[in-house]
């Protein structure tokens, strides 16, 4: 199939931020040209095999240009604000000055929209851009350099500890909207950060497409957090590709909870003992395809990885879990260590597990496991046996099973959130949540 995306475009190319830059433009123009080539994967593709794409064709998703943007009910924003953050709001793939909280930053920490970091520096911004995605992200990755509205440039200065989580806020407010970002993340040696990413949408059919770019400098460390709450009907894609320097760490939390199909990708690269730290969960129900690509590539000695994916699939919804670990031969005194657990709450549910361990190097300890299954029949009867009836005492099982992932998130208005989401999905009468 022809992709309509070519020739739509070129008519909006001169619109798009940034495009006053020759080298962005040029940037811009070769991605399109990348993605003409390419075009969307397909299901012959190994890696986007479980992920039917064609959606994005048979619908006209079109990018909205600024001046155009929608008006955001400020209550909808209030909704999904985390206390104690500094805020950057994006609508419709725009970013509003007048929805974002960002009073109070220090010198140190360079927050600001990425039509407004080329317009200052130029330079800065040509650094980074396109330096790791360009290459790893196939045709989504040129898809969304071609056509990216704005995002967010995060840089944060030497030995900088922030004070407060960055939240980047995405909402989509109209139906067929294409709302396409571009971030770059960048903290320098010693720094420490915490960023959450949260995708909503206050409209139900549309199209996300975003891509983030992290460079965690020599002993830095960055703890980022995604929460994908897309609408029932949206299409979300989104990227994070990581580079590590030496002795840096970097933490990340992926909650997938909405859209009808999520994908979303994690790739970084360890240089000298560098360690990094990859949780996930995914809630599936009705038709939900839901996809978790990561990818650990382990470059230089004495990394470390850790990953732990878990899935709960219901009614006729997929859940996918691809991840992989790459061992340099250079890799010596690699430890990485990979799980996936998944939990079938329907005949019709399906889990589709993919661990791969690539292992060049002699000396490294790496190991991975995964299990797919339904409740334990016994549990269930145990807690029966205990006066709960016997949905109250599923409900209680598959949550114990998905607030493992919960309770790994030590910031307390996102923990907060994250439990209530969990806990409407499998309700629990009577539980006091100050257990929890």
């Amino acid at each position: 199939m022809k992709s309509q995306y070519p020739e739509l475009y070129a008519k909006q190319e001169e619109a798009l931020a940034g495009e006053s830059e020759a080298w962005l433009a040029d940037f811009r123009s070769r991605s399109a040209l990348q993605f003409s080539e390419q075009g969307f994967p397909s299901l012959s593709d190994e890696e986007w095999r479980y992920s039917n794409v064609s959606l994005l064709e048979k619908k006209a998703f079109t990018p909205v240009l600024a001046s155009k943007v929608a008006t955001v009910d400020k209550e909808l924003i209030a909704k999904h604000q985390l206390e104690g953050c500094w805020m950057m709001v994006f609508v419709d793939g725009h970013y509003s000055e007048a929805l974002s909280d960002v009073a109070g930053l220090p010198e140190s920490v360079q927050l600001m929209n990425l039509a407004q970091a080329v317009s200052k520096d130029s330079e800065q911004v040509q650094t980074y851009l396109g330096k790791i995605a360009d290459n790893q992200a196939a045709g989504f990755g040129a898809f969304n350099s071609a056509w990216f509205s704005d995002g967010a440039f995060v840089r944060v200065a030497k030995n900088t500890q922030v004070e407060k989580p960055i939240q980047l806020l995405h909402i989509v407010t109209s139906e067929n909207v294409l709302a396409n970002t571009r971030h770059i993340v960048v903290l320098e040696q010693g720094a420490e950060a915490e960023v959450i990413e949260m995708f909503v949408g206050a409209s139900e059919q549309y199209a996300t497409v975003s891509v983030m770019e992290v460079f965690v400098e020599q002993n830095a460390g960055l703890t980022l957090y995604k929460k994908q709450l897309e609408a029932s009907k949206a299409a979300h894609l989104g990227g994070v590709y990581v580079q590590q320097a030496r002795d840096s760490r970097f933490t990340h939390h992926n909650f997938a909870l909405g859209a009808l199909l999520a994908r979303t990708e994690v790739h970084t690269d360890l240089y000298q003992a560098a360690e990094c730290d990859l949780n996930g969960l995914y809630l599936g129900s009705k038709r939900q395809n839901l996809d978790n690509h990561t990818r650990i590539n382990h470059l230089q000695a004495h990394g470390v990885s850790r990953e732990l994916y878990k899935g709960v699939l219901n009614d006729k919804s997929r859940g996918v879990f691809q991840g992989r670990v790459v061992v340099a031969e250079q890799a010596q005194k690699t430890d990485s260590d990979m799980h996936n657990h998944n939990l079938l709450l329907s005949d019709t549910a399906e889990a589709d597990t993919k661990p791969q361990l690539e292992i060049y190097a002699d000396d490294v300890k790496c190991a991975h496991g995964i299990t797919v299954g339904q409740l334990d029949d016994k549990a269930i009867f145990s807690l029966q046996s205990r006066g709960i009836d016997k949905e109250t005492a599923k409900n209680m099982l598959t949550f114990a099973f998905a607030n493992e992932m919960v309770s790994k998130i030590k910031l307390k208005s996102l923990h907060e959130q994250l439990l209530k989401q969990v806990l409407s999905r499998f309700p629990q009468s009577g539980i006091d949540r100050a257990w929890l």
